[in-house]
C-alpha cells in the first residue's frame, strides 16, 4: 500500500510538473509568434490545467476503469466550483466582467446539463453510457465554444507582452516534449495505482475518482486560481475554473468516450446534480449585486458545502 501511495503522488508530480513545462513551453512558442497573451491564456493555459484530467482518463477509457472516467471529471469540476473557487473567493472578494456572467457561466451549466441527459439515455431506459455520437456531440460543442473564444479576441484584441525569458527553439521543445512526456507516464502511474489502492482498501474507482485523483488532477487550477486571486485578478481566478469545467466536459469526456464507449453509473447524478446547482447559485450570487461579485460569505459556503459532500460520500461509502 505504501508503494502504491508513493507511486501515486509520483505520477500526480508528473501530471502537474509535466503540464507546467508544456504550458512554459508552448507560451514562449506563441509568444515568439507575437500571439496576444488573451489568445495563450483562453488556449494555451486552459488547456494545461486541464491536460492532467485528459491524460487519466485516456489511460482510464482505455483501461475500461469507466467509474475513474466519469469520477475523475466529475469530481474536478465540484473541486474546482466549490473547493478552488471558495478558497479564491476567501482571499479577495471576486469580481468579473459581464461576459462571464451571461455567457461563460450558464454555458458551463448547459455543459452539465447536456452530460446529464446523454449519459443517462433518457431516449433509450435502461442503457446508460456514453456512445461514441456522444463523445462527437461534446466535441462539437467544443468547437463551437473555440469558436466564442476565438470571436472573443477578435472582439477584445490585446497585444502580447515582451517574452522576457527569451527561450531558445531548443528550450522551447525540449520543455513541450519533457512535459508531454511527464503527462503520459505521471497519468499512467495515477490510473494504474489508484485502481490498485481502490482495490486493496476495498472502496469503489468512483470514490478514488472523485476524491484522490480529482483533488490531485485539480492541482493546476488551485495553484492558477490561488496566485491570480491574491494578484486580484479576478478574471483570470473564475475563468481559469469556469473555463476548466467546460473543457473538461466538452473536450476531456468527449475524446474519453469518442475512443470507447463508457459506461455511466447512475449513482454520479448526484454529484452532477450538486455541480449543476452550485453552477447555478454562482450565476445568482453574481447576477443580483450591482458588482459581478462572489463575495468572500458566498465563498465560504461554496467550501463549506465541498467538505459537507466530500464527507457525505465518503460515509456513505463505509
Amino acid at each position: 500500500m505504501i508503494i502504491q501511495i508513493l507511486l501515486l503522488v509520483l505520477g500526480l508530480g508528473l501530471l502537474i510538473k509535466g503540464a507546467d513545462w508544456m504550458v512554459s513551453g508552448a507560451t514562449a512558442l506563441a509568444k515568439k509568434h507575437q500571439i496576444s497573451d488573451l489568445a495563450i491564456g483562453l488556449t494555451i493555459v486552459a488547456f494545461g490545467t486541464s491536460a492532467p484530467e485528459l491524460v487519466v482518463n485516456t489511460f482510464a477509457a482505455l483501461q475500461n476503469h469507466h467509474d475513474l472516467v466519469f469520477g475523475n471529471v466529475i469530481g474536478s469540476n465540484n473541486v474546482n466550483l466549490f473547493f478552488i473557487l471558495g478558497i479564491s473567493g476567501l482571499i479577495t472578494p471576486l469580481v468579473v466582467q459581464s461576459s462571464t456572467v451571461w455567457k461563460e457561466i450558464p454555458l458551463s451549466l448547459f455543459a452539465v446539463i447536456l452530460l446529464f441527459f446523454l449519459a443517462n439515455d433518457l431516449l433509450s431506459p435502461g442503457v446508460n453510457f456514453l456512445s461514441r455520437l456522444d463523445g462527437l456531440i461534446l466535441l462539437a460543442m467544443f468547437g463551437a465554444f473555440l469558436f466564442y473564444v476565438y470571436k472573443q479576441l477578435k472582439t477584445d484584441p490585446q497585444e502580447s507582452a515582451p517574452d522576457q525569458k527569451h527561450f531558445t527553439n531548443l528550450k522551447i521543445w525540449s520543455f513541450i516534449l519533457i512535459g508531454m512526456a511527464g503527462l503520459v507516464i505521471g497519468g499512467r502511474l495515477v490510473v494504474t495505482n489508484a485502481v490498485e489502492m481502490a482495490t486493496s482498501l476495498g472502496v469503489s474507482e468512483k470514490i478514488v475518482g472523485l476524491t484522490i485523483v480529482a483533488l490531485g488532477t485539480s492541482l493546476p487550477e488551485l495553484a492558477t486560481s490561488v496566485v491570480a486571486a491574491l494578484k486580484k485578478n479576478n478574471d483570470i481566478a473564475v475563468g481559469n475554473i469556469i473555463g476548466s469545467n467546460i473543457f473538461n466536459i466538452f473536450l476531456i469526456l468527449g475524446i474519453s468516450s469518442v475512443l470507447t464507449p463508457v459506461s455511466y453509473h447512475p449513482v454520479f447524478n448526484t454529484d452532477l446534480i450538486l455541480l449543476a446547482i452550485g453552477t447555478f447559485i454562482l450565476f445568482i450570487a453574481m447576477f443580483t449585486g450591482k458588482r459581478k461579485k462572489l463575495d468572500r460569505w458566498e465563498a465560504g459556503i461554496l467550501l463549506l458545502v465541498y467538505i459537507a459532500y466530500t464527507v457525505y460520500i465518503i460515509l456513505k461509502e463505509l
